[in-house]
């Protein structure tokens, strides 16, 4: 994989006056796949990546925020991934219309994380974007992600908290819920987070294999954030602006989804108490017995 940042004459002059993020390959549908081989995607007039990256969407019954959440993605992208959870609107006609080339994976069962866990499989991408349905989030926020990623960074996670982000979309309860949760994650797995049930991130995709994804519910995040340090890998917040879901009603229930958020925490940190155990017991069987002195 290639984390080269290049400019974007590389694959041929800008032509005056171009806006950022429009392709100069007039032979090249952004929406429809992935630039030829060897070309780069250009993200702006002076800047253009090399690694591929895919944006996965997880919509049920979203038909009416599409429109929005489409119209803020940038076109050099990969690939877009909507993971369906059996919509009984028009969310996958919808999506069709608006982007030629998406690709529509149904989802096997049920819950946020499930629907995720799901898209990611899908995903073809070095880089793997989440971003919800929902209309809360601006894709333009994507290149910020992205070259944190390709600058070094494994896991470019958003926050709302950070200086630069903000959310009109949280109440008091929830933001004093999640920060609780949050300096619970930093003093027991040694983050240094602002944020914690956020659901706009990206990573490489190879750091899939080292979190191992398994819940279903709206605490995938967390689960997340929590696996990315205990693999030890590389994060940088990123600021980001939550806005308020333009239509329908969220799913999410703060003293449900809480509560489950807080079993992972408690779940984890016994893991990690366990695979400390192990690897102490494995040090000291490979050590042998400490011989005993003569006397």
């Amino acid at each position: 994989m290639s984390s080269v940042l290049q400019p974007v004459s590389t694959g041929g002059d800008p032509s005056p006056g171009a806006s950022p993020g429009t392709s100069h390959d007039a032979s090249y549908d952004p929406s429809s796949g992935p630039s030829p081989a060897g070309k780069y995607r250009p993200v702006s007039s002076h800047l253009a990546i090399a690694p591929p990256v895919s944006v996965v969407i997880p919509a049920m019954n979203e038909a009416e925020n599409l429109p929005y959440v489409f119209k803020t993605l940038p076109d050099w992208i990969h690939e877009v991934v909507l993971v369906d959870g059996n919509s009984t609107d028009a969310t996958v006609e919808v999506a069709r219309e608006l982007w030629p080339g998406v690709r529509i994976v149904g989802q096997r069962g049920k819950g946020k994380g499930d629907a995720l866990i799901t898209g990611f499989e899908a995903c073809t991408g070095d880089i793997v974007v989440m971003v919800d349905a929902d209309g809360s989030a601006d894709g333009q926020e994507i290149v910020s992600y992205v070259s944190a990623l390709v600058s070094g960074a494994d896991f470019a996670k958003g926050s709302r908290f950070a200086n630069g982000g903000g959310t009109d979309d949280m109440t008091f309860i929830r933001k004093l819920g999640n920060r609780a949760l949050c300096a619970v994650v930093n003093r027991k797995f040694g983050a240094r987070y602002t944020d914690l049930c956020y659901g706009y991130n990206a990573f490489w995709r190879h750091c899939l294999d080292e979190i191992d994804l398994d819940c279903t519910g709206f605490e995938v995040e967390t689960l997340m954030n929590i696996r990315v340090v205990k693999a030890g890998l590389k994060v940088q917040e990123i600021p980001s602006h939550e806005y308020l879901r333009i239509h329908g009603v969220s799913n999410l229930r703060a003293v449900r989804d809480g509560l489950r958020v807080l079993r992972v925490i408690l779940g984890e940190r016994s893991n990690r108490r366990a695979l400390r155990s192990r690897t102490r017991a494995t040090t000291l069987a490979a050590v042998g017995p400490v011989p005993e002195k003569a006397s």
